[in-house]
């Protein structure tokens, strides 16, 4: 199969959709099926890597925004475009690539069924990547890897009836690393380990109250710090005066999350990653997107939710680190947590991709 990918990064999006496409495309590509990135040239796009990982790339090119104020879906600005005039970019460099694509697969929260509608002229198959549930599309495949009371009626009505769900952490895309790390035991640490990631970019620096919340606790850390964090310096310079170790842009990721008790982090998808090796959390919801996520998977009472960032203090992860200590169960929550994701999820995807085309 021939397949595009539609999806940007930046330091506003972040890098999660990028990493999670990559993670399907790497997978389609070692069952020889060709692979193609289309991303705008946003302020901290990974175009670049996308391109080290061994996919073409077709650049859209970097646009101010002023044209959509007023324009839907909720995340347009996203876009930096109308969603016309990006399908229209997407379209040319379709058109001229000489390739006949089978698939687009779009994760983009500014996209909906008006650019789905213009691609559909020249591609056959859509699929769409989403947790949102807020926007109609015009797709064939819908994967939503997240965990929801609802999962089974978030959608209704805003895919075609013919359209197949793929819904819950049973398709949670995860890289190897991750899978490989499943069946594996996690080792005894002297001491309580916790790993601090706020994603790639953590514009609202999440990370270092994270830092100054553990300062004085009986605690070993490790801070990851991701590609488009504006605040490197400060965070690298706190972790030097509280002997925490410093880890900046990681290809090993899986082994540190796998090393380590408990994690301080954001919501999103790394949540699958982290149960897929058995590692509970303290989690703040780093943006909107995110809240509905958090507050569902708190449900499964794996993870201890604070919140939105903005009302996240200091204080409120010292006192959940406090409690999460107390409770002394983390080998339960950690095996809890294997138990939703059982790493397989991407080759369950491929399957239907090869099925419906």
């Amino acid at each position: 199969m021939n397949i595009c990918f539609r999806v940007d990064a930046s330091t506003i999006i972040g890098t999660g959709h990028v990493m999670r496409c990559l993670t399907l495309a790497e997978e389609l590509k070692k069952n020889n099926h060709n692979v193609t990135f289309i991303s705008r040239l946003h302020k901290g796009n990974l175009n670049h890597l996308i391109t080290q990982k061994g996919f073409q790339v077709f650049n859209l090119k970097e646009a101010p925004n002023n044209n959509i104020v007023n324009e839907t879906p909720k995340h347009a600005a996203w876009l930096s475009v109308t969603q016309e005039q990006d399908a229209n970019e997407t379209r040319h460099l379709l058109a001229s690539s000489g390739i006949q694509f089978d698939w687009v697969i779009i994760d983009h929260y500014a996209i909906d069924i008006t650019w789905q509608k213009e691609i559909r002229t020249i591609i056959p198959n859509i699929m769409v990547i989403d947790d949102l549930a807020d926007r109609a599309h015009n797709c064939d495949l819908l994967l939503d890897q997240n965990y929801y009371l609802n999962a089974n009626s978030r959608y209704t009505n805003l895919v075609p009836s013919n359209c197949r769900l793929l819904l819950g952490p049973k398709y949670a895309l995860l890289r190897d690393e991750f899978i490989n790390l499943h069946n594996t035991q996690k080792k005894k640490n002297n001491n309580p380990t916790a790993l601090i990631f706020y994603g790639g970019s953590d514009p609202t620096n999440e990370t270092l109250k994270a830092i100054n919340a553990i300062k004085d606790k009986k605690i070993d850390a490790h801070v990851v710090v991701g590609p488009s964090n504006p605040n490197k310096e400060e965070i690298e310079r706190s972790c030097k005066q509280q002997n925490i170790t410093f880890h900046y842009n990681i290809n090993y990721m899986a082994k540190l999350m796998h090393e380590v008790d408990f994690s301080i982090c954001a919501g999103g998808s790394t949540t699958w990653e982290r149960y897929c090796l058995g590692t509970p959390a303290i989690v703040t919801a780093v943006a909107y997107n995110q809240i509905e996520l958090c507050e569902n998977a708190s449900l499964l009472a794996i993870d201890y939710y604070l919140g939105q960032y903005d009302t996240i203090t200091q204080a409120t992860i010292q006192n959940e680190i406090d409690l999460l200590l107390q409770r002394d169960n983390l080998s339960d929550l950690s095996e809890k947590a294997k138990k939703q994701v059982d790493g397989k999820g991407k080759q369950r995807v491929i399957e239907l991709l090869k099925t419906l085309n």
